[in-house]
């Protein structure tokens, strides 16, 4: 595809290449494990290249190099690499980058499954993990040790939305020979541009807003430079990481519809979220867009748009409260993930998940997703809710 396309028809036209597949607009789907050379001269040929070419399914078929060349061009990255989950993304990162005796900046409010991971990378394979406040910026360079070798960003925060100066960070970085990583699936690569901002290698849990129906699971790793790439495909191949076919499409399927889901999930997100900074209950809402949300200045400077998942703190108030107006959402449903077509509200626990931080809240906090739904519908769930929360219902 030409370059200087605008982002919205970038989504709809990259990776798609009709003349290759008999006219069809969407690249089928190929069930292969087992690739036919027609000579022992083309498959030597083929070892040599197997990352560029349908070598053995699990490097790729032409479904899964479909969507990586269609997401690199997204995020305006080099190419992309298609792992089997969000969490396999962020291990596949990791791991091409880290070995023992390294040290790795973790931001400290990262999503609780990569704090996971970074104390099996101590105990198994003593990679040193040191947390760090989200909001550092530039004083990150105060923490960046001789074997420093990643600093892992979030951007924003998994459940309290803090944004971070990612060029600060990446200039910071780069001045040391550090490489950035950022997981950017709140984005999902459509408003907020990585590799504009000095990041080299951007993840996204492509389950959520990729895909966008609740219904694949998936993980997107793209990079700035061919050698990135390589790193990542390498360490993806050794690991034996490969996504199916049928999954790819899927994956594909629901990119194409990217920007105006993610308008439609911005709109009621906002919508959402003016109606409870409104509410009596609610002490505080953790949205990026709005002005006292920490780092609504670098979100405003660096971003283009926002999603659907945000943060609420609610005053003090019973933990049986908080379970009656839980248990009794009509719309709102209760599950882990989110960016699908559904609206999503569970409580979290953000203070459990500090090391380098504290987190100190008037109340409990809960994690919303805006869905496809009405908005009107959905303040009249919460109204229902908030009646239950006072015990009025």
């Amino acid at each position: 595809m030409a370059s200087g396309k605008r982002p919205q028809t970038t989504i709809v036209h990259a990776g798609s290449h009709p003349k290759q597949h008999m006219g069809a607009m969407n690249t089928p789907v190929y069930r292969a494990s087992t690739i036919a050379f027609p000579s022992v001269e083309a498959i030597q040929d083929g070892i040599k290249n197997k990352f560029d070419i349908v070598f053995y399914g699990r490097h790729g078929t032409p479904s899964t190099f479909s969507l990586e060349e269609a997401m690199a061009a997204v995020e305006g990255g080099h190419r992309s690499v298609a792992v089997p989950s969000g969490l396999a993304a962020i291990v596949v990162s990791l791991l091409a980058y880290l070995k023992s005796g390294d040290h790795l900046l973790m931001v400290d409010s990262v999503y609780e499954p990569t704090r996971s991971f970074c104390a099996r990378l101590q105990s198994h394979y003593g990679i040193e993990t040191t947390f760090y406040d989200p909001l550092i910026g530039a004083g990150i360079k105060d923490l960046i040790q001789p074997n420093t070798k990643v600093i892992f960003t979030e951007s924003p925060g998994s459940l309290t939305f803090e944004v971070q100066d990612l060029p600060a960070i990446s200039k910071a970085a780069h001045e040391h020979g550090v490489k950035v990583l950022l997981d950017n699936t709140w984005s999902a690569g459509h408003y907020f541009k990585p590799f504009d901002h000095g990041v080299d290698v951007s993840i996204q849990a492509a389950t959520k807003y990729i895909v966008g129906h609740a219904d694949v699971m998936m993980g997107l790793i793209t990079s700035a430079t061919e050698e990135e790439w390589l790193e990542i495909k390498s360490a993806s191949a050794a690991m034996g990481y490969s996504v199916g076919s049928d999954d790819c499409y899927l994956a594909l399927r629901g990119l194409r519809t990217l920007d105006v889901r993610l308008q439609r999930h911005q709109e009621t997100g906002l919508t959402l979220a003016n109606y409870l900074k409104d509410r009596p209950e609610v002490a505080k809402v953790l949205h990026p867009a709005l002005p006292d949300c920490p780092g609504h200045e670098i979100w405003q400077r660096d971003f283009t748009g926002s999603s659907g998942l945000f943060g609420v703190v609610l005053k003090d108030v019973p933990q049986d409260r908080v379970v009656a107006m839980l248990n009794g959402m009509e719309l709102f449903t209760m599950g882990f993930s989110w960016g699908g077509f559904e609206s999503l509200m569970i409580q979290t626990s953000p203070a459990r998940a500090r090391t380098a931080t504290s987190w100190d809240a008037a109340g409990p906090t809960l994690r919303l997703h805006a869905g496809q739904e009405d908005a009107n519908d959905l303040i009249a769930d919460l109204d229902q809710g908030f009646k239950r929360l006072n015990g009025e219902a």
